[in-house]
């Protein structure tokens, strides 16, 4: 993909949709065609304009309108979505035709809130430069210019999965004040192009996006197929396991303090993963 962005493409205006509060279009109406305010990349990559587009649509609206209270059942239901079809629209910037879906927006709003991410960072994060392909994972990763941010192509079965635990999430996560070692949700979208969905998952990236990773593993207590394959091995970075930890006589070193703070926090975590989510 491209790094440079390109001159504002020309798209509809979404007009207001009941259920939503937040101005977009749930069904496929007649809209007028306006100067598009947020400039996209010229990207070689149809899915990932849209997516980028998507997003700053979505943070544009949502700032159109005032945070709830507090949050209803209906919110962790409510989907925003915006559906084009606009032969005015440059094919080198954007498909001509294409939907866009953002998954509870209320919701991921207050989560980001939550975890102390301003929506107008979160956009800038995404969109300013192209994010970057991740290697070596399954289905499709990528991390944004300033790594602070993960996107990655989930299935429908996943969202599914998310949409039914996202109440509880949410619970934990104000219950422990967005303190957790769990992952931060931060958006959740649909993205058709060519009549073919794709799902993607924003979370905050869990290394640090200051400090270099010389060597991450994956560990999951377990000691049954853990161990990284020869091929992964000889990767630049490679993704060690289980095995790897021990057969390298690696150590972890933590201040008395800090253990006992990570310990509590893990412990807790622990028991809301088996006990609710």
């Amino acid at each position: 993909m491209a790094s440079s962005s390109v001159p504002p493409a020309t798209v509809p205006a979404p007009t207001a949709a009941s259920g939503t509060g937040f101005g977009f279009a749930s069904k496929t109406k007649k809209k007028h065609f306006v100067q598009q305010k947020v400039k996209v990349f010229r990207a070689t990559d149809p899915l990932m304009g849209v997516f980028l587009w998507g997003v700053a649509h979505s943070i544009n609206e949502l700032s159109q309108v005032p945070p709830p209270v507090m949050l209803l059942p209906d919110d962790f239901k409510a989907s925003s979505k915006i559906k084009v079809n606009n032969h005015l629209f440059r094919r080198e910037n954007l498909p001509s035709h294409f939907k866009f879906k953002e998954y509870c927006p209320q919701v991921f709003r207050n989560l980001r809130d939550r975890f102390g991410i301003d929506d107008q960072d979160y956009l800038v994060s995404l969109t300013r430069s192209p994010p970057s392909e991740s290697e070596g994972s399954d289905g499709r990763f990528l991390i944004s210019y300033d790594r602070t941010l993960v996107i990655k192509e989930v299935s429908s079965e996943d969202i599914a999965d998310m949409h039914s635990n996202l109440s509880n999430y949410h619970q934990y996560i104000v219950k422990c004040h967005g303190n957790t070692l769990l992952p931060q949700f931060l958006g959740m979208y649909r993205v058709s192009v060519d009549n073919e969905d794709s799902y993607m998952l924003v979370m905050r990236n869990m290394f640090s996006h200051r400090l270099p990773v010389h060597r991450k593993y994956d560990l999951k207590g377990s000691l049954v197929s853990r161990e990284a394959s020869d091929k992964e091995k000889v990767k630049e970075l490679p993704t060690l396991k289980d095995m790897d930890f021990l057969n390298k006589n690696q150590k972890v070193y933590i201040a008395e303090e800090e253990k006992k703070v990570f310990l509590e926090k893990l412990k807790r975590d622990v028991e809301v993963m088996f006990g609710v989510l």
